[in-house]
């Protein structure tokens, strides 16, 4: 089964609400990805306006959990603040996918808030790896 984008985009959105605002870079960033995984605006909106309870993110396949990490460490950093309320919950998001905490620290020493500097995907992966719960 396939995992549902629009549950994906979610979990980003619980991220940027976190802190009870959220800030421009972080609206920019989940409607572009949204835009990336063809959801369309009026459904993005409606996700921004009434987020919805996280679900059973274990379905993803690997890649999808390697890109969900990805965008949540880039979303965390997207307002140039980065709260310990964020990076706990990057933390039981990575734990909910099947990686330690430590994943989050690992990876986003190498994840930039911009989209004009790219990370080394196949680097980062190695590293995910590292942290996989047996």
């Amino acid at each position: 089964m396939l995992f549902n984008r629009k549950s994906e985009l979610n979990v980003l959105i619980n991220l940027a609400i976190i802190d009870r605002m959220m800030d421009a870079k972080e609206v920019n960033l989940i409607r572009m990805i949204g835009k990336a995984n063809l959801i369309p605006d009026e459904e993005v909106e409606e996700l921004i306006a009434h987020p919805q309870t996280i679900t059973n993110i274990r379905q993803m396949t690997e890649e999808e959990k390697f890109e969900h990490l990805y965008f949540l460490i880039t979303l965390m950093k997207a307002d140039g603040r980065v709260l310990k309320e964020e990076i706990s919950f990057c933390e039981k998001i990575a734990n909910r996918l099947g990686y330690e905490k430590g994943v989050i620290g690992a990876l986003s020493q190498h994840i930039y808030s911009t989209a004009d500097v790219q990370s080394d995907r196949d680097v980062l992966r190695m590293k995910m790896e590292r942290y996989r719960l047996n």
